[in-house]
């Protein structure tokens, strides 16, 4: 089941992807898609409708981050063996944990803000899992049992921010840095998270190409490993890494991201995502 939501920021309605492609409106039965909607019997009430006896949705509205008041937004830096040593950094021996900024949250196709003082600014396609269960000290065995399902993030980076100190988040965190969706899949179409294709392309040129059997550390080892520190609540969403390929990598010279720049990315069965890159605008008060 591909959930979502659509409509205008701040308006964003429930919505069900059917299998033939069309936008189904679920605000019949639902008033948005929440975190409290995550849960194994109110999903499993939703699995059960026939999409064809929902409205259809005309035309291509823009689409949200497919939960509404996400309520943490933790990621895992360098889990890819070939994209840590393309950023010279040191094989973690445990998950690098940060936080990003809920305010980042954007949806998947909505614009990328470069934010005042930006000099490298910076792409990341990732698996998101979008927590479905409370999770607290959880064993790896059963970890997947707490998940909701899946999703396509981009995790937006600003190079020179995120290295000013040993905290990344400044860098991490900004507006318009963390696009989610366009669809949280529930687990059951995800036959197995650990072999899931992943790309990105920055105006047409395929950057990043990954799978996710390329993990250092497993999805089930991620959730278990941050229940311990961290009880985790239905509608978190954790983003898993990044495959090799991101501007900061690049030899000799090192690209990055400009005003106008089209970031395109995907990962196999949970949809893609398409960005503008734009400049900011600053506020002036009389």
């Amino acid at each position: 089941m591909k959930l979502c939501r659509y409509g205008r920021i701040g308006k964003e309605q429930p919505g069900l992807i059917g299998p033939d492609g069309e936008l189904r409106d679920l605000s019949g039965l639902i008033a948005d898609l929440t975190p409290d909607q995550l849960a194994g019997d109110k999903l499993a009430v939703l699995a059960k409708l026939d999409p064809r006896s929902l409205p259809l949705v005309e035309g291509r509205p823009r689409l949200g981050a497919p939960v509404r008041d996400i309520p943490k937004f933790i990621a895992i830096g360098l889990n890819y063996l070939d994209h840590a040593e393309e950023a010279g950094l040191a094989i973690p021996t445990e998950p690098i944990i940060f936080l990003k900024a809920t305010s980042c949250i954007s949806g998947p196709n909505d614009d990328i803000v470069e934010p005042l003082d930006s000099t490298k600014l910076d792409w990341e396609v990732e698996l998101g899992i979008i927590i479905g269960t409370q999770a607290r000290n959880v064993l790896e065995a059963e970890a997947l049992d707490y998940v909701a399902g899946y999703c396509v993030v981009n995790d937006v980076s600003e190079r020179a921010f995120q290295f000013q100190s040993s905290q990344w988040d400044k860098g991490k965190g900004c507006d318009s840095f963390g696009p989610v969706g366009p669809w949280l899949v529930t687990k059951d179409e995800v036959i197995d998270p650990q072999n899931l294709d992943l790309w990105l392309d920055v105006n047409g040129k395929r950057m990043q190409t990954g799978n996710t059997s390329k993990m250092i550390f497993s999805v089930r080892q991620i959730i278990s490993y941050c229940s311990r520190y961290m009880t985790l609540q239905p509608g978190d969403v954790i983003i898993t890494g990044t495959p090799p390929g991101v501007g900061m990598g690049i030899k000799p010279v090192p690209v990055w991201l400009k005003p106008s720049d089209i970031v395109q990315l995907g990962i196999t069965g949970l949809g893609s995502q398409r960005q503008r890159i734009v400049a900011t605008e600053v506020s002036v008060h009389d």
